[in-house]
């Protein structure tokens, strides 16, 4: 995940309303941090609903993995770095996630909340247990392996409506598309392909698993999540709201 993806645009730049920034914050009605969020059951009920979302799109992302036809444009970027460094797949996507926090957090101004920090620490080290578990599924064949990264697709929608559902923000490359779209003034969805073609570029370059599994996350991936959130009555918004007035 690497990342999830939002499939449509909800707030075009300069025009989100003020409460929702890529970064989470927990207010009081002054505007100001309000310790007592931290230590409220709402907090942790919400904070355990988004380390169930992170360990999804782990499970997704190990799925895909797996399925051997080829990944997404940043779990492809991930894997070829993971060959050439000889790090595994979860500390390069640990890497990778706190150089866009960085990027993001001085150059485009968007603050990092506890969301962003929950991605950036834990689906990759997910991906690396569930991967080296022996039960774990890895396909060799092409019909297999096309069931389950579709599989992975829909664990991964699955995914994103219970981690926007917890509220409490946009992951590192989420909100690294959202910073840049407001500063270029351009549409989330335009940004974001933007940044995910030049990131499946940068993967091919560097010998990335491009294949049948690319093309199905583009063509599958949207329609998926908009079903999940659908369903699971989930605003299309990843920005904060918990805590927010």
């Amino acid at each position: 995940m690497s990342g999830g993806r939002w499939s449509d645009d909800v707030n075009p730049p300069n025009t989100e309303p003020s409460n929702c920034q890529p970064g989470t914050s927990f207010l009081d009605k002054s505007g100001t941090s309000s310790l007592g969020e931290f230590v409220s059951w709402t907090f942790w009920r919400h904070f355990a609903w988004l380390q169930f979302g992170l360990f999804l799109f782990g499970l997704s992302i190990a799925l895909m993995l797996e399925a051997r036809i080829g990944l997404d444009p940043w779990s492809s970027l991930h894997e070829a770095l993971s060959v050439h460094s000889g790090l595994s797949f979860g500390r390069i996507s640990q890497g990778i996630g706190l150089l866009l926090i960085t990027f993001s957090g001085f150059v485009l101004s968007v603050r990092p909340g506890v969301a962003t920090m929950c991605n950036m620490l834990t689906i990759g080290p997910w991906v690396d247990l569930l991967r080296a578990q022996l039960w774990f599924p890895s396909q060799s064949g092409f019909g297999l392996g096309t069931v389950q990264f579709i599989s992975g697709i829909l664990v991964m929608g699955l995914g994103t409506a219970v981690y926007i559902g917890a509220r409490m923000g946009a992951g590192p490359r989420d909100g690294l598309a959202m910073g840049l779209a407001r500063r270029v003034k351009r549409s989330l969805r335009i940004t974001r392909n933007g940044i995910e073609i030049i990131v499946l570029v940068i993967a091919f370059f560097l010998g990335g698993s491009i294949g049948l599994g690319t093309v199905l996350f583009a063509v599958l991936m949207g329609p998926t999540m908009q079903v999940s959130l659908k369903l699971s009555g989930v605003s299309h918004d990843p920005s904060p709201s918990l805590g927010r007035v």
